[in-house]
């Protein structure tokens, strides 16, 4: 792959790695500010005043974790992007050694895998 591609697909694999490390830090926020709902809006007491309160909290929470979590993956996905640029193994599969198309790249550019190898893998982890 000349330079040039492997210039531009460093650049936005760094401008999606600011992208997760905002989403990340986003939720770490939205966790903070609901750790203590009732401090956030003047109230003293510790106890909800409807019980439908503590479902719709934990409910929030859930999402946000589960949104948290899918950030962090994503942003391990960037930084193994990344050091694979750095290697010289960027747009090579990991698996067969062939490299990956072009589309594929653009569509993903954390692909590190061809696209009937990603299917392969996928379908191995759901049986």
């Amino acid at each position: 792959m000349d330079k040039n591609k492997l210039e531009n697909y460093r650049e936005q694999l760094l401008a999606m790695k600011e992208e997760a490390e905002g989403q990340i830090e986003g939720n770490d926020s939205y966790n903070s500010a609901k750790e203590f709902p009732n401090d956030s809006i003047g109230e003293m007491s510790t106890v909800a005043n409807h019980p439908g309160d503590l479902g719709t909290e934990l409910h929030d929470r859930e999402t946000a974790q589960t949104l948290k979590e899918s950030a962090r993956e994503r942003l391990r996905d960037i930084e193994d992007a990344l050091d694979r640029i750095e290697e010289g193994t960027y747009g090579v599969s990991e698996k067969s050694g062939k490299p990956i198309p072009e589309e594929r790249l653009q569509a993903e550019p954390t692909a590190r895998l061809l696209v009937e190898e990603q299917a392969e893998e996928e379908e191995a982890r759901r049986t």
